[in-house]
C-alpha cells in the first residue's frame, strides 16, 4: 500500500510538470518537446527506481538474544506414600514438605496432590491359569473386600486375568460391580502370560484412567511366566526334537531363557513406569519360592516392579496345609493384614509433580530420589526414576 501511494505521486508530479512546460510561451517547440522527453525520462527513473525498491526484500529488525525464549523441560510426576512407625498413612503434607532430586540434581517441586483429592484408578491382575494356589478362593474374597474398603464412588477397578493371553474381565467400574464380579472369578488351567497381562494392563491405564489420577496395579500371582511373547519365543527357538536334546542343549536353554526374562522384565518395567503406575503383588507361594530357579526370578522380578514404582511385593508366610484346623482362619488374617497395609499406604498416597529442564536421550532411564524435609522416622515409598519422553 505505502508502494502505491508512492507511485501515484510520482504521476501527479509529472504530470503536473508538463503541464507547466506547455503552458510557457517564452519557451519554442523545441525546448519543450526536449523538456517532455526529460520529463519522460525523468519518469521511467522514478518507476525503475520504485520498482527495485517494491522488489528489494525487506528484512526485519536484528532480534536480540536475550528476547529469544527457549521453553524445553517436561512434567514429571512421582506417586509417593507416607506412612508412621505403626504403618499408618501420614496426611496434610505439601510440597515445602518433600525434597526430590533427579541424577543426583535437586529439582523444585510445583505441586503435590494428596489422596483425598485424585481418584484412584486400580487394575486388579488374578491369575487363574495352571499355578493356581490352594487359597485362591481366600484371596478372591479378601481383595472383594479390599476394593470396597479402599476405592470412593468417584475410583474405579479393572480386572485382568492373568492366563494364557492377557484377558480383560472388566472394564473400569465401581467398587461394589468389581467386588461382585471378582467373586465370580473361576480358574482354568491354562498356560501362563504373566509379563504380557502386566504390560497391558499398564497400557490400559494409561490411555483409559484420567490423566489426574493414582494409578495402581495389585497383581494376584507367583509371578512365573511361561507364556508371553518374548520367553515363548525364546524356547521355541531351543526347543527341537526332544528325545535328542542333549545336556549342551539343556544348558544353552538355560541361559537363553534368562536372558528372555530380563529382556521381558524390562519392557515391564518400562511400561509401568510410562504409565506413572504403581506396583503391588501378592505371591501365595510364601517360602517355597526358594526351592527352584523359576519361582526365585519370578519373585525378584515382582520385588523389583514394587521397589522401582514405590509400591510393595508381599511374600506372606501362608499355612499351605488344607488339613490344618486353623487352614481358613490363619490365611484370612494374614490377607486381612495385607489388604489393610496397601490400603493404608493408597489413602497416604501424594502425587508429586515437579519440570525437569534436562535434556536426557529418548527413552534415557532417570533416577530420581524422594524424601522428606525432615523424615521424622517416617517411611516414603517413591517411584525411583523414570523413562525421559521427548
Amino acid at each position: 500500500m505505502k508502494n502505491g501511494k508512492s507511485f501515484l505521486s510520482a504521476f501527479v508530479l509529472i504530470f503536473l510538470f508538463l503541464s507547466f512546460v506547455r503552458v510557457q510561451k517564452k519557451y519554442s517547440v523545441m525546448k519543450i518537446k526536449n523538456l517532455q522527453l526529460s520529463a519522460i525520462a525523468f519518469l521511467f527513473s522514478v518507476i525503475f527506481a520504485f520498482s527495485a525498491v517494491a522488489q528489494t526484500p525487506q528484512t526485519a529488525p536484528p532480534v536480540k538474544d536475550d528476547e529469544i525464549i527457549k521453553v524445553s523441560s517436561r512434567l514429571v510426576v512421582v506417586p509417593v506414600s507416607v506412612t508412621d512407625e505403626a504403618g499408618q498413612p501420614v496426611l496434610g503434607l505439601a510440597a515445602r514438605d518433600f525434597r526430590l532430586s533427579e541424577e543426583g540434581r535437586a529439582q523444585q517441586i510445583e505441586n503435590v496432590s494428596d489422596a483425598e483429592n485424585v481418584p484412584l484408578e486400580i487394575a486388579l491382575l488374578i491369575d487363574v491359569s495352571s499355578s493356581v494356589n490352594k487359597i485362591f478362593e481366600l484371596e478372591k474374597s479378601a481383595a472383594a473386600q479390599f476394593l470396597q474398603g479402599v476405592m470412593r464412588p468417584e475410583d474405579r477397578a479393572t480386572i485382568f486375568l492373568i492366563t494364557e493371553s492377557p484377558i480383560l474381565a472388566q472394564s473400569r467400574d465401581t467398587a461394589a460391580n468389581t467386588a461382585i464380579k471378582v467373586r465370580s472369578i473361576s480358574s482354568t488351567k491354562s498356560q501362563t502370560a504373566f509379563y504380557d497381562t502386566v504390560m497391558t494392563a499398564a497400557q490400559y491405564l494409561s490411555k483409559n484412567a484420567p490423566s489426574r489420577s493414582r494409578r495402581v496395579i495389585l497383581s494376584l500371582s507367583d509371578g512365573e511366566d511361561n507364556y508371553s511373547e518374548v520367553t515363548r519365543k525364546s524356547v521355541l527357538s531351543v526347543v527341537g526334537d526332544l528325545d535328542k536334546i542333549t545336556e549342551k542343549d539343556l544348558n544353552k536353554f538355560a541361559k537363553r531363557t534368562e536372558s528372555s526374562h530380563k529382556v521381558a522384565q524390562a519392557s515391564v518395567l518400562k511400561a509401568l513406569q510410562n504409565a506413572d503406575t504403581v506396583f503391588y503383588s501378592l505371591n501365595p507361594s510364601g517360602p517355597s519360592v526358594r526351592l527352584n530357579i523359576p519361582s526365585q526370578r519370578a519373585q525378584d522380578a515382582l520385588q523389583h516392579f514394587a521397589d522401582q514404582t514405590g509400591g510393595t511385593a508381599f511374600l506372606p508366610q501362608f499355612v499351605l496345609e488344607r488339613n490344618s484346623a486353623s487352614f481358613d482362619q490363619k490365611n484370612a488374617q494374614i490377607l486381612e493384614k495385607i489388604f489393610t497395609q496397601i490400603s493404608a499406604e493408597l489413602r497416604a498416597q501424594y502425587l508429586v509433580q515437579y519440570y525437569s529442564e534436562s535434556e536426557f536421550p529418548n527413552n534415557r532411564y532417570v533416577k530420581l530420589d524422594v524424601g522428606l524435609q525432615n523424615p521424622r522416622n517416617l517411611k516414603v515409598r517413591a517411584r525411583q526414576g523414570y523413562f525421559a519422553k521427548n
